[in-house]
């Protein structure tokens, strides 16, 4: 039977498993405690959450939550990213870590109940964010509101041009 503190881990687990949209799996092998913690730092202001978790718990917690159970990127020291809302933000951040420190290596993850590769992972964290794909719908939509206007606008000024250019005709002769 297994000890109480392991059965609150598996339960911590899964609820982080339930409120996250990603899971992106890091190996922080070779990294220092104040990398580590600016790592967390840096994940936490992109909205996700970085905790470190048994394999052998992660697994028994997948595979209660019919999840993938990813046996192929559970090897060896693994921390867990734990993305909310924004998962473009939390793996740019990953990325742009795991670029400036060799000692971070991004073995993969979960993504909406699928596995993820590493490079599914990097092409992901190229997104832009919510944020800019927000603003470049509003400044689509702006756009074309904008050449409605215009093109509305033209159509009176066109025509009093016209009648203008008649009035000016029937004068002159």
């Amino acid at each position: 039977m297994p000890n109480a503190k392991n059965q609150e881990m598996l339960a911590n687990i899964k609820a982080d498993l339930e409120g996250s949209s990603a899971v992106w799996i890091v190996d922080y092998c070779g990294l220092t405690v104040k990398e580590i913690q600016a790592l967390r730092a840096q994940v936490r202001e992109a909205g996700a959450g970085l905790k470190v978790y048994k394999n052998t718990l992660m697994r028994l917690a997948l595979s209660e939550s019919d999840l993938p159970t990813l046996d192929d990127l559970l090897e060896g020291p693994s921390a867990f990213v734990f993305a909310g809302g924004d998962v473009a933000a939390a793996a740019k951040v990953v990325k742009n870590f795991a670029k400036a420190n060799d000692n971070l290596e991004i073995k993969g993850g979960l993504m909406e109940g699928a596995a993820v590769t590493a490079a599914e992972v990097e092409a992901i964290a190229s997104l832009p964010s919510r944020e800019e794909l927000l603003a470049q719908i509003a400044g689509a939509i702006s756009g074309v509101a904008r050449g409605l206007a215009v093109a509305l606008n033209g159509v009176p000024s066109g025509l009093a041009q016209v009648t203008k250019a008649v009035a000016d005709q029937k004068e002159a002769a």
